[in-house]
């Protein structure tokens, strides 16, 4: 694998002029090489098994691989077709399911209009035969033949006009009928139309996660570890869409279990643990809709203080929020973007990232997400999306005059609930289900939609939507509950790229538009509104400048010196500079500065005994100080950690903004 980098490298770099780094390199590359082929170095099985992403060439001397007989197709009996192409297919077979929907409306119409017609037929017939009746007595007794001949001919009209309606009903019935058997052919050809289209686009996981063995390999060999990445059940097959927004979240999770997960093995042998530590992905398929992939390791856990303190110091909760959190609801903080246990930020993990980007992008398919901690034993990430992405079943809502559609897989039940069922629980409306207290909210609080004037009246018995999910679970009060149904996901576009409580719409078959409600934020609305709210930075008083933050900027070279100056200028820092460690010391006790961005090999005074200074300093302890410097070993940034530095950013790999949001996050 490294000689195919290397290979690789030197490929992209034809014309340019060769370095003595590139050069010795590949010379001690040639030399292991010319040890392996003399039987001093044996390559791996996983070597001589997995294939790089990329490669496409069998070497010399090797067989080339070869598909079992089950996966060999005829050249006659295969066709290849643009994705975008079955996208666009794809496609407007789902929107056949609006077409769907409408005929389903129109039947339910008529069926009302059946309904309506044979109620009124009813009325007539009654009020006819009590008219005769009435008119048989008052000719009987008044004697009045003529009035009695009049009346009688009134009536037979009536009864035409009856027989006539009678005839339009069973025709309207025979119409009925007849759109009733359309509405289900209809329905038949879509949904096997669409289950067709939608099997050309499954892919098998393993699409996804040929990367992930090179990954853990090359980030372990990084990190100084021992990790086996084990992969079960990669055969089975998702709609591509969602294996497309699975994969950062993946390569998050699959990154901080390697850099802050697993212990290093003379750790893992000091808690009698075997020194190699293990990722497993383990990919299941639950019912016929939905797939489930647990991301597990074995390594320390999640430290439940140490979230506590993050999170305070993320400024997410105070200190006294903090300590009243139970371990469960403390768990739920690493979801919170800028928490994280790692002591120090790096270009591998330590931003807080990983599992917040996981989560939004799991509950934007339509998924859950689940977290096992066990302390001294490892973490288990469970993710649960559905097999395919544009359509699911979805139960319609009225709160007021406004329609909702809330996903049928996120509902855990649909109840009545009276009025003096609804107690009060520690400050909050709640009602009791399976021996449980329940939070009670009304649905069209939380999305802020007002109910009209005339409907504000208590009502003696509401209908309750109950959620629950990661532990959290709350009953959502609505006007009415209208029907089950399976819908279209419309996206919101890129102006609504994210709306709080919204993941979606759709058009029912009334041809009206209605959201889709994302249950994950009605319960954080719910349930954690003051977790949900982001530190802010303090408000100038009225007519006061707000004060610029400043920088100590510490480089001896002249260039990056200014190039980083003007890069901490133009993002709004007051920048103090100092060409080395003793410079930087001096400047900082007779400036106030709010945090420091260092290199690390300088004359006098190196970053890390600048680093070490600061901190051994009781004014200075809890200064932000960032290091950005070209030494990237794993012995380097380990010393990174030692000195107490917040992160290590690799000059090889800088990216301005970058160095911006880690700078954000630490001050």
């Amino acid at each position: 694998y490294r000689a195919v980098d290397s290979l690789q490298t030197l490929l992209e770099s034809v014309g340019a002029e060769s370095r003595p780094l590139e050069q010795r390199a590949v010379s001690e590359l040639v030399r292991d090489l010319e040890n392996a082929s003399k039987g001093t170095v044996g390559p791996t099985p996983q070597a001589a098994e997995t294939t790089p992403e990329g490669e496409g060439l069998t070497p010399p001397g090797e067989k080339a691989v070869s598909f079992p007989a089950a996966a060999q197709v005829a050249l006659g009996e295969t066709v290849r077709v643009a994705t975008t192409r079955l996208d666009s297919l794809l496609l407007q077979s789902e929107e056949m399911l609006s077409a769907r929907l409408a005929a389903s409306q129109r039947e339910a119409e008529l069926r009302d209009v059946r309904t309506s017609l044979n109620d009124w037929k009813r009325a007539w017939f009654s009020e006819v035969t009590r008219l005769r009746q009435q008119l048989a007595r008052n000719t009987q007794e008044a004697g009045q033949r003529r009035e009695g001949e009049t009346t009688e001919a009134a009536l037979n009209l009536l009864d035409q006009n009856y027989d006539r309606v009678r005839l339009l009903e069973s025709r309207l019935v025979e119409l009925s009928n007849l759109m009733s058997q359309d509405e289900r052919s209809l329905g038949r050809m879509v949904d096997v139309l669409l289950e067709d289209a939608r099997s050309v686009l499954l892919c098998p996981f393993s699409t996804l996660l040929q990367g992930f063995p090179r990954l853990v390999r090359d980030l372990s060999a990084d990190t100084g570890k021992d990790i086996e990445l084990a992969i079960e059940g990669q055969g089975i097959e998702i709609d591509r869409r969602v294996l497309e927004q699975l994969k950062d979240p993946l390569i998050h999770v699959v990154r901080n279990c390697i850099d802050h997960g697993i212990e290093k093995p003379e750790e893992r042998k000091a808690r009698d643990k075997l020194p190699e530590g293990t990722i497993t992905i383990a990919i299941s398929q639950i019912g016929a809709r939905n797939v489930q992939i647990l991301i597990s390791d074995d390594g320390s856990g999640i430290d439940i203080g140490r979230m506590r303190s993050a999170a305070v110091k993320a400024g997410i909760l105070s200190q006294e929020e903090a300590d009243a959190l139970s371990d469960e609801d403390a768990l739920s903080l690493a979801y919170y973007p800028g928490v994280s246990t790692s002591r120090i930020i790096t270009e591998i993990s330590g931003q807080g990232l990983g599992l917040a980007i996981a989560r939004e992008n799991v509950e934007g398919l339509g998924g859950t997400v689940s977290l096992e901690n066990r302390p001294g034993s490892g973490v288990t990430l469970g993710i649960v999306v559905p097999i395919t992405l544009a359509t699911f079943r979805g139960i319609v809502v009225r709160f007021g005059e406004s329609m909702f559609v809330i996903p049928t897989a996120s509902t855990e039940q649909v109840l009545r609930v009276k009025a003096e069922d609804i107690k009060t629980v520690e400050n909050r409306e709640a009602i009791e289900i399976d021996g449980r207290a329940v939070s009670v909210v009304r649905l069209g609080d939380v999305l802020e939609v007002a109910r009209p004037a005339d409907t504000n009246e208590a009502r003696d018995v509401a209908q309750a939507v109950v959620f629950s999910s990661n532990g959290a679970r709350v009953a959502f009060l609505v006007d009415e509950v209208i029907e089950e149904c399976e819908v279209l996901v419309k996206p919101l576009g890129t102006q609504l790229s994210r709306v709080r409580n919204v993941s979606g719409a759709t058009i029912l078959g009334t041809g009206e538009v209605v959201p889709i409600l994302n249950v994950s934020d009605l319960l954080k609305s719910a349930t954690l509104p003051s977790m949900g709210a982001t530190a802010r930075p303090p408000v100038a008083a009225p007519g006061e400048e707000p004060r610029k933050q400043t920088a100590l900027l510490v480089e001896d070279s002249i260039t990056a010196r200014t190039l980083l100056k003007n890069i901490l200028e133009s993002a709004g820092y007051t920048v103090v500079t100092a060409v080395d460690g003793m410079d930087a010391f001096t400047r900082l006790r007779e400036t106030e500065c709010d945090f420091v961005v260092s290199d690390v090999a300088m004359p006098r005074m190196d970053g890390f005994e600048l680093t070490k200074k600061i901190r051994g300093d009781e004014k200075f302890a809890d200064l932000p100080v960032v290091l950005v410097t070209a030494l990237e070993s794993r012995e380097e940034r380990e010393r990174g950690v030692d000195v107490g530095a917040d992160a290590y950013i690799i000059k090889r790999s800088f990216d301005q903004s970058n160095l911006l949001e880690v700078i954000r996050r630490l001050t």
